[in-house]
């Protein structure tokens, strides 16, 4: 490690150790171009690759001060946009990408790697714990296939401030510290449309423990059956218990004490990745967080959110959100989630090979959904304020609220927050007329019937559609085999409210939804008479308690496709202000007021600058549903 130099700024004192590169094989080859790795973690990069005049856009004051840097030191350091970016060599880095393959949709991809990613090394600084540092977007490495290794301002933009959300929302997420974009362009087709234009490269620098994933352990893995593909340190048994020391000894201190045996450590090991997971998936599952792409490769071995591509908040509650649109057939919708990550828990346990029993294994698999339930009911009740009892009944309250949701088209984040609101049952109250004013609030957060006609038409091709209706009449024995799968049968039941609504005019739906929302926001006030049933007179503080609970875990504000997008439009135009202001409200998700002013009128910019003005806790305006995210 180089010895901090006199005069030198805080950027360059980071106290570097790469620990990693001392405790794993590390290619050190230095050859060009992209290729296949052997018998390596990582692979030194040898040339930075800089970028054309680097210009900062934008830091993360709390991702900043997990290094122990301030703001301000950053901002006046003279080489700030360089060493953030990767075109210049921070003192005591040693830049390297690392080696990892993994499964994708489904699929064994071989060996896929660090294509844009590059590790500078890891900083460790007492109280503040150990972070590795990476710059995504620094060009070319081993691993970027046919890839030229570059990000753009648009994705940079989306990774940097989910990034910071997520945490926000007290979701465990890899951080984001800055961005840095430049006048370097690159040929993107951004709306995935065969047109290709020119973006501006731009990178982030990421934050984690360690960027260790599930595909790590998989460059062991022998031939596969399906892809005829192997990784590229297969039968490689001696390095595979090399990483596995490494990352427990490491990230799981407490199991590493805890077990003499190495069976049975590694068996604590692979449970804990499972409990993490489970964990998770269940606090994506509550605020509404679809990741989009959770490829083997994506899934960090410390239970982080990792990797921020197609990702989406939901808007309307839609179970079957595929914010990705590449996934053409929903592998990765907001409600598979929680089965894909225990699918791909498997084939961690797969890769681990003989460092676990397989029954072992195996029953800790079974415990997954278990476990992911346990976790999502548990927030789901904090949600809901359900904090000093827990029900039998509890559970078939969510799924009701979420089929009511649902069958409404009420936006999610929105129509939470507003749970809140809910008025406490007092004795010799009205029903409706207690519940009426929320209800009316819950309303306008809900769809109309033209969106629900839109949002229920079938997504199956229409000849297979057609060839389903046909056999319906012609053979009900193979239709009621075909109906029985899942993809059908969704495709069925879209089919039929389609048919109620288009049966059904505006004011008889709201009279529905009105009634609906009426029947279980009645049931949701018996459910917290329950909450003081131990004869308690004062109910001040059970109420306190109840609306703190809530107020703390019903964000006001996510990070939507359209607030995103709003924040890149600016960008592109040369103005980086947004990407603050989306910042700081996010920062904040749960509080009433930081950040969530409307945009100013413009100030006597251009129409189209007063089309975009947002305000970010209200439901998506029209243009937002034309966004395309690949």
């Amino acid at each position: 490690m180089e010895s901090p130099r006199s005069g030198s700024t805080a950027l360059e004192r980071l106290p570097f150790r790469n620990t990693a590169l001392r405790r794993l094989p590390v290619d050190d080859s230095g050859e060009a171009g992209s290729r296949t790795v052997p018998a390596a973690c990582f692979s030194r990069i040898r040339t930075l690759q800089p970028l054309a005049r680097p210009e900062l856009v934008a830091l993360s004051r709390s991702a900043l001060a997990l290094l122990g840097l301030g703001e301000q030191e950053v901002l006046s350091d003279p080489r700030g946009a360089q060493y953030l970016s990767g075109s210049g060599l921070l003192p005591g880095s040693e830049p390297a990408a690392h080696c990892y393959c993994g499964h994708q949709f489904g699929l064994f991809a071989g060996q896929l790697g660090d294509g844009a990613a590059m590790y500078l090394g890891e900083v460790e600084s007492g109280s503040r714990g150990r972070w590795e540092i990476q710059v995504k977007g620094a060009g070319v490495t081993p691993y970027s296939r046919d890839g030229d290794g570059r990000k753009v301002l648009r994705s940079s933009i989306r990774e940097f401030l989910c990034s910071e959300a997520m945490a926000a929302l007290g979701i465990p997420s890899t951080r984001a510290a800055s961005i840095v974009t430049s006048d370097l362009c690159v040929m993107r087709d951004p709306l995935n449309s065969g047109q290709r234009i020119p973006e501006r490269c731009s990178v982030v620098l990421r934050l984690a423990p360690t960027f260790i994933r599930f595909g790590s352990f998989e460059i062991f893995m022998g031939r596969d059956e399906f892809s005829g593909l192997q990784g590229p340190s297969a039968g490689r048994n001696d390095i595979r218990s090399q990483l596995l020391d490494y990352v427990i000894e490491t990230f799981f201190p407490c199991v590493q004490q805890a077990h003499r045996n190495r069976k049975d450590r590694n068996m604590a090991f692979f449970r804990e990745v499972m409990t993490r997971t489970a964990g998770l998936v269940a606090k994506w599952q509550c605020v509404g967080f679809c990741h989009g792409v959770l490829n083997t490769d994506n899934m960090s071995i410390l239970g982080l959110t990792l990797d921020y591509g197609p990702f989406g908040f939901m808007d309307r509650f839609d179970p079957d959100l595929i914010c990705n649109a590449s996934d053409k057939r929903g592998r990765y919708s907001y409600q598979a989630q929680p089965s894909v990550c225990r699918w791909n828990l498997a084939r961690l346990a797969e890769a681990l090979g003989s460092e676990l029993d397989v029954a072992e294994a195996g029953a800790i698999l079974d415990d997954f959904m278990t476990t992911y339930e346990a976790f999502y009911l548990c927030m789901m009740r904090r949600k809901l304020g359900l904090v000093r009892r827990e029900e039998a009944e509890d559970s078939e309250l969510i799924s009701d609220l979420l089929r009511v949701m649902h069958n409404t088209g009420a936006d999610f984040t929105n129509t939470f927050r507003l749970l809140c609101c809910i008025p406490w049952p007092e004795d010799g109250d009205s029903e409706r007329e207690a519940v009426g004013p929320v209800v009316d609030l819950i309303l306008q957060q809900c769809a109309s019937i033209e969106e629900l006609k839109v949002a229920n038409k079938p997504t199956m091709d229409d000849r297979e559609l057609a060839m389903i209706l046909s056999m319906a009449q012609t053979n009900p024995v193979m239709f009621s085999m075909a109906a029985g799968s899942p993809a059908v049968a969704q495709q069925l039941e879209r089919m039929g409210r389609l048919k109620e609504l288009l049966e059904t005019d505006q004011g008889e739906l709201k009279e529905k939804q009105c009634d609906d929302w009426i029947r279980w926001v009645s049931r949701y006030r018996r459910r917290l008479t329950k909450e003081c049933d131990d004869g308690t007179s004062d109910l001040s503080p059970i109420k306190d308690q109840r609306l703190s609970v809530m107020y703390s875990n019903n964000p006001r504000v996510v990070l939507r496709n359209y607030i995103a997008q709003n924040a890149i439009q600016a960008a592109e135009r040369g103005d980086f202000s947004e990407i603050n202001r989306v910042l700081k409200a996010l920062e904040e998700p749960y509080s009433d007021t930081s950040g969530l002013e409307p945009l100013d009128a413009c100030g006597g910019k251009e129409q189209r600058m007063r089309d975009l003005t947002v305000c970010y806790d209200r439901k998506p305006p029209a243009w937002a549903q034309r966004i395309c995210i690949t």
